[in-house]
């Protein structure tokens, strides 16, 4: 462990981080799934006769769920009447501008 100083000037211990990140590219767990076969495969292919529809009752009580990715303070040039929108849904108005951000980008990748 590292010692580094606290406010008042006495040494704490600090403990090392146990966060650990993986990419899909570097996953320490061998899979037995063929993803270079799942991979090509197009969307008709796949075969959902087991999933169940889903009700009207449940996008009512659907919410949704950021990722779990830090993010980055930014300063950004919004027109009034765009942000002026977003704020105007209530809080958490930069996640959702953000969600629409991310919804833009899969689209065009």
């Amino acid at each position: 462990m590292a010692s580094v100083s606290s406010r008042r000037g006495r040494r704490v211990k600090k403990k090392k981080s146990r966060i650990v990140r993986y990419s899909l590219d570097n996953l320490p767990i061998d899979t037995k799934t063929d993803w270079a076969r799942l991979d090509a495969m197009r969307d008709e292919d796949i075969d959902c006769s087991d999933i169940p529809e889903l009700s009207e009752e449940f996008w009512k009580n659907a919410r949704l769920m950021p990722p779990l990715i830090p993010k980055t303070p930014v300063s950004l040039r919004i027109d009034p009447d765009i942000l002026a929108w977003f704020r105007g849904r209530g809080k958490r108005y930069q996640s959702r501008s953000n969600a629409v951000l991310r919804a833009y980008v899969e689209a065009h990748r």
